[in-house]
């Protein structure tokens, strides 16, 4: 199970978090070649002090934790983060420097539910 959790100092109304889900699922799963049901999205609204980055301009953050299954290629990984990245910047005005993400890769087996365990990514 991928677990993307969002943290930002961006004000969405429901509509805007539910839709900003659906898009971080869609895309996940074009561009890491999977299926959609096991996608869990976090959406967390910090007050801006309870945020910082060094290298920040004016405006609000929009940070990425992406704990997903190990195997992915780098360029799988670039472009689904180059398109959360845009589309925040695009549809929600987030500055460049203001939106980064960052991959933690788990062996399959470490990633479970009640009803099962993970396993190794079977890419091509």
């Amino acid at each position: 199970m991928p677990l993307l959790q969002f943290s930002t100092t961006l004000s969405l109304s429901p509509a805007e978090r539910e839709a900003f889900a659906a898009f971080v699922t869609n895309r996940y799963v074009e561009e890491m070649e999977t299926t959609a049901g096991h996608v869990a999205v976090t959406v967390s609204e910090l007050d801006p002090s309870a945020m910082a980055l060094g290298r920040a301009v004016d405006g609000p953050l929009l940070f990425l934790d992406a704990e997903i299954r190990e195997g992915r290629p780098f360029e799988y990984k670039r472009a689904f983060a180059l398109a959360v990245m845009e589309h925040a910047v695009a549809e929600f005005g987030v500055p460049e420097p203001n939106a980064k993400v960052v991959f933690t890769e788990h062996a399959g087996e470490d990633m479970m539910g009640i009803d099962r365990v993970g396993g190794d990514w079977a890419g091509k």
